[in-house]
């Protein structure tokens, strides 16, 4: 079961952009969806939030060098899952540890429904889990 709570928002500078991927979002049921168009805006959304956001999806031709969108995005508490695409840079060779769940880089000009799908499998899946293994911890207990 999803969780239709999450909040995402979506940083490109094109509107036809933004609203391609807010549909792929709500037809997986998401519809917490918040757009940004500049990298000001972005930042001061993150930053200043009441609530931390569950996903980010970034055009990195946004923050066009200015910023280190995958340094930003590592470890910031505002936000929890990112997705850079646009991203034109070789790959890196590694991101260690926690990092490599949370940050995904594509080199696609525009993320396709298989690559948010993926995305949401990922934000998910710890509840997911949580929920299952609930689930099996008390169908032991009625049966003891």
């Amino acid at each position: 079961m999803i969780n239709k709570s999450l909040r995402i928002l979506i940083a490109d500078p094109q509107h036809f952009h933004r609203m391609k991927i807010e549909r792929l979002f709500n037809h997986l049921g998401y519809y917490r969806v918040a757009p940004a168009q500049s990298l000001v805006e972005l930042l001061t959304l993150v930053e200043y939030g009441c609530e931390p956001f569950d996903v980010v999806v970034i055009n990195a031709e946004l923050a066009a060098g200015s910023l280190d969108l995958l340094g930003f995005f590592l470890n910031n508490p505002h936000v929890r899952h990112a997705l850079i695409y646009n991203e034109p840079s070789a790959p890196r060779q590694s991101v260690s540890g926690f990092a490599q769940e949370n940050v995904q880089i594509s080199h696609a000009a525009l993320p396709n429904a298989g690559a948010i799908e993926h995305l949401m499998a990922l934000v998910d899946a710890p509840r997911e889990h949580a929920a299952e293994s609930w689930n099996h911890t008390a169908t032991r207990q009625r049966r003891a």
